[in-house]
């Protein structure tokens, strides 16, 4: 079994010093520095169902955040936990974000799998914020949208909107694919709620090679009609035609070339399409990554029903993006826990590690009071 602290160890303090230098993170600051901030958040995400400012601040004067962190006797309020929440530098916690990414994507050689963008919403009352979209005439809530993309089994980029036009998901996950350098990786499979033709020759401008779903009533050219390969076990789906179209934009076609697939849902019969601009995919490698898409789901299931994602600790800009880093680098962790170990779900991953870092902690003290651990090492799962 792969244990915690052989875990956490691939986010050495060395690189958390280096990057807090990197970033200024702690230009002018006595006390709750950059990598102070980041254990006492990931503590706080992990050991509170609802973390709050307030528990924050309890947590950090704790004997299990002393024994994590290094601190001896030292002493913090709420509201300056919150003022340095609002006031740090996001981009300490986003290069961290990237640094574990990458270093879990090597590990588990997932260089070259392919990415799912999508976006989550999470309601708050329109009375506390003055930021937000609405959804609906009536209603006293604002929607705060994430964009996450995941390559592979781990999050690899997010992004954050909050303005009206943010619904359109025209404006939000391209956006995303597109700042984000690692999307030029691998094919990248998004939902059919990105619409604009426009989208797809700036995808293809800037190497990011996609498979998407097109509406079965969507015009199309036929410019040439190719060959319907054998059927591949691995999909739910039969292939009924593979074509190069043209599409229209702005009812004039455009003289890009995609290949579309159309197929039926073997279950159902229901008629399906897939569209791409790579040159390289068999149809049936198209559906079948489509399909992938679906793995999105259960994941963000999981940021709001174990990681809080619905809770905002900071409403502030900066806060948001502290936070949202924080939440997915635990979410890496914990996914490389559960591979790793060969668990069964997320969940049980979660409850495991923090039981693996409560006992971490309980053998520090142990050892650092002269017990004999070995008296009761039996009694520890994690090695």
């Amino acid at each position: 079994m792969i244990s915690v602290l052989n875990l956490l160890k691939l986010i050495p303090d060395e690189k958390l010093e280096d990057l807090a230098a990197e970033t200024k993170v702690d230009y002018q600051v006595k006390k709750l520095h950059g990598s102070c901030m980041f254990k006492l958040f990931m503590f706080a995400l992990l050991q509170s169902s609802k973390p709050s400012l307030r528990i924050i601040e309890s947590l950090f004067e704790s004997m299990h955040f002393r024994m994590v962190a290094g601190y001896e006797n030292e002493t913090t309020k709420f509201n300056s936990i919150s003022d340095r929440l609002a006031t740090m530098n996001y981009e300490f916690f986003e290069r961290i974000f990237h640094f574990v990414f990458q270093e879990f994507n090597t590990l588990f050689k997932e260089e070259k799998a392919i990415q799912r963008y999508d976006s989550t919403m999470i309601a708050m009352s329109s009375a506390l914020v003055d930021w937000g979209m609405h959804v609906g005439r009536k209603t006293d809530k604002v929607q705060l949208k994430y964009t996450i993309g995941m390559k592979g089994s781990f999050p690899c980029h997010v992004r954050i909107f909050d303005t009206q036009d943010a619904l359109a998901e025209d404006n939000t996950i391209p956006v995303a694919i597109l700042e984000n350098a690692v999307s030029a990786t691998s094919i990248i499979v998004f939902d059919r709620g990105v619409k604009s033709r426009k989208i797809f020759g700036e995808f293809t401008k800037e190497n990011r090679w996609f498979v998407t779903r097109l509406n079965t009533d969507a015009s199309y050219k036929i410019i040439k009609k190719l060959r319907i390969p054998k059927e591949d076990d691995r999909n739910t789906v039969i292939i009924v035609e593979h074509l190069i179209v043209n599409l229209k934009i702005r009812n004039k076609w455009d003289t890009a070339q995609y290949r579309l697939v159309r197929a039926t849902i073997k279950e159902t019969g229901e008629l399906i399409y897939f569209i791409t601009n790579s040159t390289e995919l068999s149809a049936y490698e198209i559906a079948y990554c489509y399909k992938q898409r679906w793995d999105i789901e259960p994941f963000f299931k999981f940021l709001k029903q174990h990681l809080n994602l619905n809770h905002l600790v900071s409403k502030n800009d900066n806060g948001r993006k502290v936070m949202i880093y924080m939440t997915l680098i635990i979410a890496i962790l914990i996914i490389a826990y559960k591979k790793l170990n060969k668990i069964s779900s997320l969940k049980i991953a979660k409850f495991m590690f923090c039981q693996a870092l409560e006992e971490m902690i309980v053998k520090e003290i142990i050892t650092l009071s002269g017990g004999n651990f070995e008296k009761v090492k039996h009694l520890f799962n994690d090695s």
